[in-house]
């Protein structure tokens, strides 16, 4: 907001007196605002807040829709790698099976003639793309190498895939590690095949080692029977993986069909040995492939460490990937290298973007649509509204005459007759209260002045009350008193003891004292109460039943005043039978804790719904003449209202009736 520019003086004021433009906050606060530019305004406030909160939250929706399809697309791709790279295996393991099973493999073995074996292996050998072709004896010696002859008389019986032959006398096929020393037993070329400088790769664990001289091969062994079907030996053989691109170009083609994006390949098939790439179709920077870089470390802690699936979001040799992973295991199920699939994570990151800024464009054109929509709405509705406060207005002002006339036919409509019909009752409901104040004002006076009559009266006859029942039971108790004597001065006390009473009533109804709490279970209280009474002839003929809660927490009340009040309703009761029936004493903790309720329910001739409205009044009473008093209820209202709880009767004619007490379970003056 800018300054006030003032010349002369702070004081905002120029020198001819004039105020200086500007705006105040008091002013802003007094400005008038037409409801048409709130509900625009709340509109709009609602559109923002919706608009950024769905858009957010489709933003977040869309994102997550896209990758979560990439990522599931990666996963599926990855069962089709898988299929193809067992059906590699298999046919490695076919082809050392068929070698195993030509009759000339029989028939060698069972004559000893290597020549004769030479000559048609290694023909085989290179028929069938096979890297290593080897026999071996019943023993696990090697009789001979297709792809080294002269190397032969050494024993392979520890292999893992000969010994479990040896053992079993079934063909078996595995990816294994074999060691550069077996390679090189094999030729120089695959030992060389196998060897990786480790290139650093980021993201990477930390490993030790600068070089790599071992290799991952599909293997296959299977068990040569001679003419009699005698186990004689062993024919094994396998293909090199290490810097062979057969498998994971086969991939590569079968799932993602040549596609590229940007001008790079969208995606990458990789084999693993170890976290070492061995074979791969992901490319570096100058386009080679990324042989002898390493997989990112967390995914090879969870492939390899903890033999997981891997399928997320990782960094592979230059990009982000959605790489889907899981472990390549040998014959002992020991976790050897993994097979990977990943597409470049860019293409989805762009599908997310475009995908968001459509999303964004469409919830901006329908806000602003529905904003000029609403615009007009909400001016035709102000229109309505306006005549609805002006006749408020007048009604405010006392003209209890103002109408309004609306012709719309919707919620405005009606407001509108139900504003005339709502003026018309006030108009007469004011004339009512009118003559009900000035009623009530008088009623109200005439109590005031018979209350302070009564307090001084009932003042003033206590003295001599208690001189004439003081001195009544003096003379009673003289024995030269006559008999007849003696029964008018019953009559005297009997009668003075009740004006005590009744002039004790006016003095504690007109002047109540002050409650003095302290902590309190009721259920004591009202046991006590009942313990003062069962024992009265009144009580003789009526069953008292006692309901009391166990758990009822202590209260915060006078003691003295609240047995007061169940004393007074107990008696009640018990006349309301006439000393015959059933009283209920229930106490309990309402629901919410907050009120306990104390019951007394009695089976007497109940209170007509008429008296039910003056039960508590002063004064009013439905007992014969000379039995009451009518102060008790209302002194009883007033202590319990004293602590802030309340007294209610529930009743009908010949049906019994029942007083609630409801007191609070807290000191409401200390909550």
């Amino acid at each position: 907001m800018a300054r006030a520019v003032s010349t002369g003086n702070q004081t905002g004021e120029s020198k001819d007196g004039g105020k200086v433009a500007g705006f105040s906050l008091a002013a802003l606060r007094r400005m008038r605002v037409t409801i048409a530019t709130k509900l625009i305004a709340g509109f709009l406030l609602v559109c923002l807040i919706v608009g950024i909160t769905f858009g957010v939250v489709g933003i977040k929706i869309i994102g997550g829709l896209v990758v979560d399809e990439a990522q599931e697309k990666v996963h599926t791709d990855l069962n089709v790698a898988r299929e193809i790279y067992l059906n590699y295996l298999d046919r490695i393991g076919d082809k050392v099976r068929f070698v195993a099973d030509r009759f000339f493999v029989r028939d060698g073995m069972a004559q000893h003639n290597r020549s004769k074996l030479l000559e048609t292996l290694v023909t085989i050998r290179e028929r069938e793309g096979l890297d290593t072709l080897d026999i071996a004896d019943a023993f696990g010696t090697v009789m001979l190498r297709a792809s080294n002859p002269n190397l032969f008389g050494d024993d392979q019986s520890g292999d893992i895939l000969i010994g479990r032959v040896l053992q079993r006398h079934e063909p078996v096929a595995a990816t294994c590690v074999v060691t550069a020393d077996q390679l090189s037993k094999e030729s120089a070329a695959l030992a060389e095949r196998a060897r990786f400088e480790i290139v650093p790769t980021p993201k990477a664990r930390r490993r030790a080692e600068r070089e790599e001289t071992s290799g991952l091969m599909m293997r296959a062994a299977a068990p040569i029977l001679d003419l009699e079907n005698r186990f004689v030996g062993v024919v094994y053989g396998g293909v090199l993986l290490n810097r062979n691109f057969e498998i994971v170009d086969k991939i590569k083609q079968t799932v993602f069909q040549g596609v590229k994006y940007h001008g790079e390949d969208i995606g990458a098939a990789t084999i693993f040995q170890d976290d070492l790439r061995i074979s791969t179709n992901a490319k570096n920077v100058d386009g080679s492939r990324a042989l002898g870089s390493r997989a990112a470390e967390d995914v090879y802690a969870e492939v390899v460490g903890r033999g997981g699936h891997w399928g997320g979001r990782a960094y592979a040799v230059n990009a982000w990937y959605l790489i889907a992973s899981e472990p390549i295991r040998d014959l002992n199920d020991r976790i050897i290298g993994m097979l990977s699939l990943g597409v470049r994570e860019e293409k989805y990151t762009d599908t997310r973007l475009k995908a968001t800024a459509a999303f964004v464009a469409i919830t901006l054109t329908g806000g602003a649509a529905s904003m000029c929509l609403f615009y007009f709405i909400a001016r035709n509705i102000s229109v309505s509204v306006h005549k609805l406060v002006l006749a408020s207005r007048e009604v405010a002002r006392g003209n209890l005459d103002a109408r309004v006339a609306i012709a719309s036919q919707d919620e405005l409509h009606e407001l509108a007759d139900t504003f005339n019909s709502m003026a018309s009752s006030l108009k007469k409901r004011d004339e009512k209260l009118k003559e009900f104040a000035r009623k009530k004002i008088m009623q109200s006076e005439r109590l005031a002045v018979i209350g302070q009559l009564a307090a001084g009266v009932a003042h003033e006859m206590n003295n001599p009350l208690t001189g004439i029942v003081t001195y009544s039971h003096l003379l009673l108790e003289r024995a030269d008193v006559r008999d007849s004597t003696k029964e008018f001065l019953r009559k005297i006390a009997t009668q003075a003891d009740r004006c005590r009473v009744i002039v004790r009533g006016l003095l504690d109804f007109s002047r109540p004292k002050k409650p003095d709490k302290r902590s309190c279970n009721l259920n004591l209280v009202l046991q006590e109460c009942v313990s003062l009474v069962e024992n009265q002839s009144l009580f003789h003929n009526i069953k008292v039943e006692k309901n009391f809660q166990r758990n009822l927490p202590l209260v915060i009340v006078d003691p003295a005043l609240i047995q007061q009040v169940f004393m007074n309703l107990i008696i009640n009761a018990a006349e309301a039978m006439d000393g015959n029936g059933r009283m209920d004493l229930t106490t309990r903790l309402e629901p919410d804790g907050e009120f306990v309720e104390i019951l007394f329910a009695d089976s007497g001739h109940g209170i007509s719904e008429e008296n039910q409205e003056r039960i508590f009044d002063p004064f009013f009473t439905t007992k014969e003449v000379g039995h009451g008093t009518g102060l008790g209820l209302a002194i009883s209202f007033g202590i319990v209202k004293e602590h802030e709880g309340t007294i209610a009767v529930e009743s009908e004619p010949g049906k019994g009736a029942t007083f609630t007490v409801r007191l609070p379970a807290r000191d409401q003056n200390k909550a």
